[in-house]
């Protein structure tokens, strides 16, 4: 898998997601398995009107061990974006445009999916980071706003005729959220469309499914979104996978360790404070599936010290007859 001059180790991508994909979070998937992780997405605006450092350029924050790291931008103006990727761009392995946001705060201020109402927009968009960045170059879409406008054709053939190196595509509308089904005749579609690579992103939540969407849609790699929350071992099955190597689910000892991991990266790279409200989620996807979760939920949601937290993971996780 290459994109423009990057070259890949496998077609397995981490999606890039708002309050999801932070460095601790990233520095888990990364060894798990994932060729490419992404930032959370990043406002553009924010870039550029920020006077020093703040929170935004938080967001940026990376380590040697993760590259490459790609950076997504978000906005609707193509000046703000194309400085955006100029301030990124000592940060950025690759740049990608988010196109497919469906978070009304987003799309009311013209960003994420609202731009596919408007492919000329985008058009002058893609042309104004083009100019401003010379490094791999993707977008992020939606298959339309709704089902009266699946516009993912077009958006396809504009990005790609404006110097995008690949393209990502959710198969879902914008109305849609991330309700029903993703339609992956869509991907198919699209990689007969166009010459640059195609990402296929939405419903991989078992190495199955990944397998089947490589091999459905033709793409050329698949990004994992919602079904790696607390799910490191998706990414090492399909890596596996995908060598013809054998691969091990985790036992509860092995979850507790990368649960313990991770809550360790949270303390040091975030401190304290957030990483009692960040790790609850996380502890808590690392518990999906095995009997007593929700009890482990409801307990790790109350705990108002990191202490606490590690306790609680050592009393779940060492029972032995956890049922996977």
């Amino acid at each position: 898998m290459k994109i423009r001059n990057l070259q890949l180790k496998n077609p397995i991508i981490l999606a890039p997601m708002a309050g999801i994909t932070d460095l601790p979070y990233r520095l888990i998937m990364k060894p798990a398995g994932a060729a490419l992780v992404f930032t959370e997405m990043v406002s553009a605006v924010g870039l550029v009107r920020a006077k020093g450092r703040n929170r935004t350029f938080e967001l940026l924050d990376s380590r040697p061990e993760e590259r490459p790291l790609g950076v997504q931008l978000f906005g609707s103006d193509p000046e703000y974006l194309a400085q955006g990727a100029r301030l990124v761009a000592s940060h950025a392995d690759l740049i990608d445009l988010n196109l497919g946001c469906p978070v009304p705060k987003v799309t009311k201020g013209g960003g994420g999916s609202a731009l596919l109402r408007d492919p000329e927009q985008i058009r002058r968009i893609v042309a104004a980071m083009r100019s401003a960045w010379d490094g791999p170059l993707t977008v992020k879409i939606r298959s339309g706003w709704d089902a009266e406008q699946l516009n993912f054709l077009e958006i396809g053939r504009i990005a790609q005729d404006e110097g995008v190196d690949a393209i990502t595509l959710h198969p879902r509308t914008r109305s849609q959220g991330f309700s029903g089904l993703s339609d992956w005749t869509h991907l198919r579609r699209l990689k007969e469309e166009l010459t640059i690579p195609v990402i296929g992103s939405g419903d991989i939540f078992t190495a199955d499914d990944g397998l089947r969407m490589l091999a459905e849609t033709g793409c050329d790699a698949i990004m994992i979104g919602r079904g790696g929350y607390g799910n490191p071992w998706l990414l090492s099955e399909l890596a596996a996978r995908l060598q013809g190597e054998d691969w091990q689910a985790p036992t509860p000892a092995e979850r507790a360790q990368v649960a313990h991991r991770h809550l360790d990266l949270a303390l040091e790279i975030l401190g304290e404070r957030r990483s009692l409200g960040e790790m609850r989620k996380h502890l808590c996807w690392y518990a999906r599936g095995l009997s007593g979760a929700a009890t482990f939920r409801q307990s790790i949601n109350r705990a108002e010290e990191i202490a606490t937290m590690r306790a609680l993971v050592d009393v779940f996780f060492s029972d032995q007859d956890h049922p996977a």
